[in-house]
């Protein structure tokens, strides 16, 4: 169910020309090992002016907002949280405005998936999202992404957290060269 969603997902994006990128426990999927994964996470080529044509779209789509002020939710949070109504299925799209964001979408892996090509995150950026956002879960990805993918690029990895630990007041670099040091 969940590549019949990503691939009508996908299709509507690409007609409206909306950049984007898979993220998350779906991108994890694909590069690493297989686990369960409630939900698709998307991140947008989108600011947050954007949302009202954004809205349109996840109409015509037959998905839910699962937020009852959608502007205020979406404002405070830069994710629009909705629901496939007929498969149940939870998509959290990310409206990105980051430097950072910005660069992995550019940098996408095209995919096909089912005759569709799809936009997954660079090994690398899930690698750097899963290191921000730092749980338990995402350190076990992060092992499982690098273990099964030996060949990545370092260094574009290590420049953005070094930009992290400054903007986020962290020590993400260092954690990474724990999780691999044999890579660094």
């Amino acid at each position: 169910m969940f590549k019949k969603v990503i691939i009508k997902i996908t299709k509507a994006l690409d007609k409206f020309n909306i950049p984007h990128m898979i993220i998350g426990g779906q991108a994890v999927l694909f590069y690493g090992e297989p686990r369960f994964t409630r939900d698709i996470d998307i991140t947008l080529g989108l600011e947050i002016n954007d949302l009202e044509l954004f809205l349109k779209i996840i109409s015509r789509l037959k998905f839910k907002p699962l937020t009852k002020n959608v502007q205020k939710f979406v404002s405070d949070t830069m994710v629009l949280p909705v629901s496939d109504i007929s498969s149940g299925i939870r998509i959290d799209f990310i409206f990105s405005n980051s430097e950072f964001e910005k660069e992995a979408i550019k940098r996408v892996k095209k995919v096909k998936y089912n005759g569709t090509t799809i936009k997954i995150a660079s090994l690398e950026d899930v690698v750097i999202h899963k290191m921000v956002a730092g749980r338990p879960r995402d350190i076990e990805d992060i092992v499982a992404i690098l273990s099964k993918n030996p060949e990545f690029d370092s260094r574009y990895i290590l420049s953005w957290l070094r930009k992290f630990d400054l903007m986020l007041e962290k020590n993400l670099t260092t954690h990474f060269k724990k999780i691999r040091p044999d890579y660094i």
